[in-house]
C-alpha cells in the first residue's frame, strides 16, 4: 500500500521518517561530539549534495543516475560521503588549523559554505557554469567555486575578537575580517531564508521583468534582494528586538528553511498548486515559516530525552546550537538524500525519474531558461 502514496501524503509520510530517523541518529551522541565531529562531517556533505540536486538534477554522473532504486540512492550517498571526506580534511587542515575537534572557526566556515553553494547553484542557476557542455566538469567545476568564493568571503568578513579568552580562541585562527562572526553566519542564513522564499513566488516579482530573467542579471538581482530584505531582518531581530544571533538563527531563519524544504521538496510543491502568484507564494511561505516553527518547538521540547539539558542563551547558548545541528546538519540533509537521492524510495515505490519530480527542478529550469 506504500507504493500507492501519493502527494501531498507521500510527502508527509516520508517527512516523519526522516525525522525519527535523524532523532534516533542524533540521540547515539554526546552533545560535545554531536555538536563537533558529526555535525561538522554531516555538513560537509551538503554542498555536494545540492550541486547533486540542484544543478545536476540527479541526472549526473549518468552511471550512478541509471541504477535502479535504491543502488542508485545508495551509489550518491557514497559519492557525497567522499567529497565531504575531502572537504572536511582540507577544511580543518587550513581554517581549522590542525586543530581537533574541529573549532568554531572551521564550523561556521562550513556552514557559510552551504549557503554560498545554494545561492551559486540555484540563484545564479550554475551560471558561468552551467555553459560548460559536460555537466559532470560544471558540476565539479561550480563546487570548486563554491568553496573558493567562501574563503574569501571567510576571510574578509569573519573576526572572532569577541572569542579571546575562549579555550578554542588562538589568534592565528582568527582571519581578523570586517564583522561579528556569528553576525555574519546567521546574516548568511537569514539571506537564504529569503531564497527560499523567492522560491515559493517562483521567483515572482523578478518575473515580470524579462530583462532580469537571464543570466547572471538574474543572479545579480536575486542576489541583492536577498541581502537587502535578509539584511534587514537581520538588523530588526538583533538590534530592533534585541535578540542575541543565535537565538535569532533558530527562532526565524532556520524553521522556516525547514518548513520551506518540507513543502517544497518533501512535499514537493503538491500544496497550493491552485492558486496564482503571489498569493500562492504567500500562502506557501505562510505554511512552511509555521511548520517550521512548531517542528523546531517539537526538536527542542524532545531535546532532553534525545541529547539531555542543555544551556539556553550566553555564553554557550548550547541549546540554541543544538536546535541548529538537529534542523540543518541532520535532517535537512536526511531530507535531501530522501528526496534527491533516493526519489523517496520506498514510499515512492519506483520513485521520480532523475529529470522530474521534484520541486527545485522548475526553478533550475527557469534559470537555466534565463541564462
Amino acid at each position: 500500500m506504500l507504493s500507492r502514496l501519493r502527494q501531498p501524503l507521500l510527502g508527509v509520510a516520508a517527512t516523519a521518517v526522516v525525522i525519527v530517523v535523524s532523532l534516533v541518529f542524533v540521540s547515539l551522541f554526546s552533545w560535545p561530539t554531536f555538536g563537533g565531529w558529526v555535525s561538522f562531517a554531516l555538513m560537509c556533505a551538503i554542498p555536494v549534495t545540492i550541486v547533486i540536486g540542484a544543478f545536476w538534477r540527479g541526472a549526473v554522473p549518468a552511471a550512478i543516475a541509471e541504477r535502479p532504486q535504491p543502488v542508485r540512492g545508495l551509489l550518491f550517498l557514497g559519492l557525497a560521503a567522499a567529497v565531504a571526506v575531502v572537504v572536511a580534511v582540507v577544511h580543518l587542515v587550513t581554517i581549522g588549523g590542525g586543530v581537533t575537534p574541529p573549532v568554531p572557526m572551521v564550523i561556521q566556515a562550513i556552514i557559510t559554505s552551504v549557503v554560498v553553494t545554494f545561492f551559486l547553484a540555484i540563484v545564479w542557476g550554475g551560471w558561468p557554469w552551467s555553459l560548460v557542455r559536460n555537466k559532470l566538469v560544471a558540476g565539479v567545476g561550480l563546487l570548486a567555486t563554491a568553496y573558493v568564493v567562501n574563503a574569501v568571503l571567510y576571510s574578509v568578513l569573519f573576526n572572532y575578537e569577541f572569542a579571546k579568552g575562549a579555550p578554542f580562541y588562538q589568534p592565528s585562527l582568527d582571519p581578523g575580517g570586517l564583522f561579528n562572526a556569528w553576525d555574519v553566519t546567521v546574516f548568511a542564513v537569514t539571506a537564504l531564508a529569503v531564497m527560499f522564499l523567492f522560491l515559493h513566488l517562483d521567483l515572482w516579482p523578478l518575473t515580470r521583468f524579462g530583462s532580469v530573467m537571464r543570466q547572471p542579471v538574474l543572479g545579480i538581482v536575486w542576489t541583492l534582494a536577498t541581502v537587502v530584505i535578509g539584511g534587514a531582518l537581520f538588523w530588526l531581530g538583533t538590534r530592533g528586538l534585541g535578540m542575541a544571533a543565535p537565538v535569532f538563527l533558530v527562532r526565524v531563519p532556520i524553521p522556516f528553511i525547514f518548513g520551506s524544504v518540507i513543502l517544497l521538496n518533501m512535499l514537493q510543491g503538491s500544496l497550493f498548486r491552485g492558486m496564482r502568484q503571489p498569493v500562492k507564494g504567500l500562502v506557501g511561505a505562510a505554511a512552511a515559516a509555521v511548520a517550521g516553527s512548531l517542528l523546531a518547538l517539537g526538536y527542542a521540547l524532545l531535546m532532553p530525552l534525545v541529547t539531555g539539558e542543555l544551556g539556553s542563551g550566553a555564553p554557550g547558548f548550547d541549546a540554541e546550537l543544538w536546535l541548529a545541528n538537529a534542523l540543518l546538519a541532520v535532517t535537512f540533509p536526511a531530507m535531501a538524500w530522501a528526496g534527491d537521492f533516493f526519489g523517496l524510495w520506498p514510499l515512492a515505490a519506483r520513485g521520480p525519474a532523475p529529470e522530474a519530480g521534484r520541486q527545485a527542478e522548475p526553478v533550475a529550469v527557469d534559470a537555466d531558461r534565463a541564462s
